[in-house]
């Protein structure tokens, strides 16, 4: 359809257009997001895949075909000045976050933008000052800490808040992965701190603090952590890594983080600690929380993502012990319109809950959260850790 007819056609229905500048992995999950929420929620304003943004044409334009969206381009300005678009969805690199984001919302778009927020404390400071300054027009802003719309998650915060475990006392998260284990694995933009930001600790810790302090209700205050890179070269990406797996005598160096190990205090004064690897062998994506109160305890991991264990201690102590919840019941968060009892979710459901909560703020005229200040302060941790660490893990306190 041509750009000129759309706008025509859009001016006459309640549609929410949306761009995603960036179509790799998490461009997937995004799109599936996108394309599947308006088919299972009553969502009051349908978003329409207008176009994908991507720095090769050819792939760009393979990516549009393979996940729906309209059409493709390669010019992410171009598109943020476009009249036809209403949201921007950003699943780009770290490095290029605050650039499109702050675009955007001086462009009056909707943003949503994948976590971390930013490389840089100052970058997300700046988004932040954009957002609210953008708020004041109208203008949503979210920040895609996906994990916190897996339904057991939102349970488990729902449960705390009700105050099921009683006083939070103690707090473990950790999010183990081993896909770096092989020390032959290329140098991806993930290994290079100008395009990341950070490692382990940035790509996935920040995770366990955003859903620390989601489920808890409580910010981590300050921090003392140390990071460690394991494998310090690796082969340059697409030089001679063939099926044997032989390494090329070309290689980069990795300036990231592998792992981050960390304490947090929380507002209440609760210990929490932390880890976040991609050497740990044998776990492929196990994001970990376990809160412990005065009357009870609460233990998630995402590889057996539709189950929340819980523990009574108010219960007679010959009945006590961890029992597991199976969270697929309609009255559970989300489930509703999914599939009958027991029939499970999986990891990309969590996108199209995301989609689904960013869509009704945007429609009542408030603003969703993760907000872009909650998006700062997990980046003010992240940074606090890694100042720790430079400085032999001494406590360090965290701003705001």
């Amino acid at each position: 359809m041509e750009r000129r007819e759309r706008e025509r056609i859009t001016t006459l229905t309640d549609t929410l257009r949306v761009a995603m500048v960036g179509h790799g992995f998490m461009g997937a999950a995004h799109s599936q997001g996108w394309r599947v929420a308006p088919r299972f929620f009553d969502l009051p304003r349908q978003p329409e895949m207008t176009v994908v943004v991507g720095r090769s044409a050819e792939a760009t334009a393979a990516s549009a075909r393979k996940w729906g969206w309209d059409e493709s381009a390669t010019d992410w300005r171009e598109v943020i000045a476009r009249a036809d678009i209403d949201i921007v969805d950003i699943v780009t690199p770290g490095d290029t976050h605050a650039e499109i984001a702050i675009a955007a919302l001086e462009a009056g778009k909707h943003v949503l933008c994948e976590k971390p927020l930013a490389n840089t404390v100052a970058e997300a400071e700046a988004m932040d000052r954009a957002a609210v300054a953008a708020a004041a027009r109208g203008v949503c802003s979210m920040v895609g800490f996906t994990y916190r719309r897996v339904p057991a998650t939102t349970f488990a915060r729902d449960l705390v808040a009700s105050g099921r475990i009683g006083e939070i006392r103690q707090v473990r998260a950790e999010y183990l992965q081993d896909w770096l284990m092989d020390p032959e694995a290329p140098l991806t933009w993930r290994l290079k701190k100008e395009l990341a930001g950070s490692g382990a600790l940035g790509d996935i810790g920040a995770h366990a603090v955003d859903l620390t302090e989601y489920i808890t209700g409580q910010k981590v205050t300050s921090v003392s952590g140390i990071l460690e890179t394991l494998v310090a070269e690796r082969p340059l990406l697409g030089e001679g890594v063939g099926l044997s797996g032989t390494a090329s005598s070309e290689r980069g160096e990795v300036t990231v983080d592998d792992v981050a190990l960390f304490t947090g205090r929380l507002q209440s004064g609760a210990l929490a600690s932390f880890e976040a690897t991609r050497f740990r062998t044998g776990r492929k994506n196990a994001l970990r929380i376990e809160i412990s109160g005065s009357t009870g305890g609460l233990a998630f991991d995402l590889e057996r993502l539709n189950e929340l264990e819980y523990y009574d201690a108010t219960q007679p102590e010959l009945e006590q012990g961890f029992r597991r919840i199976l969270v697929t019941e309609h009255d559970h968060p989300y489930l509703a319109p999914w599939w009958p009892t027991g029939h499970m979710l999986g990891y990309e459901h969590g996108f199209s809950h995301q989609v689904r909560d960013f869509v009704a703020a945007i429609d009542e005229g408030s603003q969703p959260r993760p907000s872009f200040a909650d998006g700062l302060h997990v980046q003010r941790v992240l940074d606090g850790v890694e100042r720790s660490s430079a400085a032999g893990s001494v406590w360090t306190p965290i701003a705001g």
